[in-house]
């Protein structure tokens, strides 16, 4: 049998859903989806570490890259409240 800490932890799958829908959700609360041209959200989750890269081409107002920024952070935030940190 599994240790039960483990069997009680996301996978690491879920994780990378949880931060990739997290930074999408943010991204598209400032923009519609069709002022988007271009959103790439890059998530890996190997050995406890999360890396998160977002890419978002859209207009200028509000600032893309502040948006990106947010978004990155809204994907840790939701990883850290699925481990309940």
């Amino acid at each position: 049998m599994g240790d039960p800490i483990d069997d009680a932890s996301p996978s690491d799958e879920e994780v990378v859903r949880t931060a990739a829908a997290a930074a999408e959700g943010v991204v598209f609360e400032h923009y519609d989806q069709s002022a988007v041209t271009d959103l790439d959200v890059t998530v890996t989750f190997e050995d406890g570490v999360l890396d998160v890269d977002v890419y978002l081409n859209a207009p200028d107002d509000p600032d893309p890259e502040t948006v990106a920024e947010a978004a990155t952070e809204a994907a840790g935030d939701a990883v850290d409240e699925l481990f309940g940190e």
